[in-house]
């Protein structure tokens, strides 16, 4: 484990170093189209999966690519670490994000989040923030963009019972453009607020897409039953790689929960 404690240190330090070289090489782009911004967006992903690759031993592999929809597309990903914010860019035209406002305060990275047009939202305006979101979302997605939001709202750990919010419902709604949902176990790999990086294979499986008008209470249940019954069978396919590189599990995820989603959500 000390090895694995060494080159996560070692990644961990050349990743924001790496962050901080592409967001200096997307300053010219503040002159250019968002299409200037959102390549060098995508070759940052890139080579911060190239980089995990060369020191950590992590590998990674997508399936179903050939399921992504060409067009406007709402995308719903699994969400168990801050790995999938930036890999799953390369896979998209115009990529778009839904985040809080206070992202957009950092200096340079967030002013190129305000120049490629992400949805930046703030929490503090309570519901009619659902509202708010769902209005721009659907402007942007019907420009032709691919909408990258996570159900969950937020990271969760791996085993952890899912809550998916309401809020993918109403987008779906509003947007009446198809959904694709994903399913994946880089939590195992990169866990949520951890410093750890472990060697082994994330993989992301592109599920079938659901087409646009359905209802929201059935979009909303299908969405969440695929995701989870994939995502499970993705951890457990870890969970047996890990055993193998290890004899046992590494990460300090919590025990495996019942891939239940809250259905309460749903009604609204």
């Amino acid at each position: 484990m000390t090895r694995i404690f060494v080159r996560s240190l070692i990644y961990n330090v050349l990743f924001y170093l790496l962050l901080v070289f592409w967001i200096l090489v997307a300053i010219p782009t503040f002159l250019l189209p968002r299409r200037a911004l959102i390549k060098v967006a995508k070759m940052w992903g890139q080579s911060s999966i190239w980089l995990m690759r060369i020191v950590c031993g992590t590998r990674v592999e997508f399936r179903g690519l050939e399921k992504i929809p060409k067009g406007p597309l709402i995308v719903a990903p699994k969400h168990q670490s801050m790995w999938e914010t930036f890999a799953l860019l390369q896979h998209f035209d115009e990529p778009l994000y839904i985040l809080k406002r206070e992202l957009t305060w950092i200096p340079f990275f967030g002013w190129l989040l305000l120049k490629a047009d992400m949805i930046a939202i703030n929490r503090q305006k309570g519901g009619r923030v659902l509202m708010e979101m769902a209005l721009r979302a659907s402007e942007e997605v019907n420009r032709g963009r691919q909408l990258i939001i996570f159900p969950e709202g937020t990271r969760t750990a791996v085993g952890a019972p899912p809550r998916y919010k309401a809020g993918i419902a109403q987008i779906y709604a509003d947007c009446n453009v198809p959904c694709l949902p994903v399913a994946l176990n880089s939590g195992l790999f990169w866990p949520r607020r951890q410093f750890m990086r472990y060697p082994g294979t994330i993989v992301v499986e592109f599920l079938d897409p659901l087409p646009a008008g359905m209802s929201r209470r059935e979009f909303f249940d299908t969405v969440s039953e695929r995701i989870e019954t994939a995502s499970q069978r993705l951890i457990e396919a870890g969970r047996r790689e890990q055993q193998a590189l290890f004899g046992g599990v590494p990460s300090t995820a919590p025990v495996d929960a019942p891939a239940v989603p809250d259905r309460t959500a749903s009604n609204q």
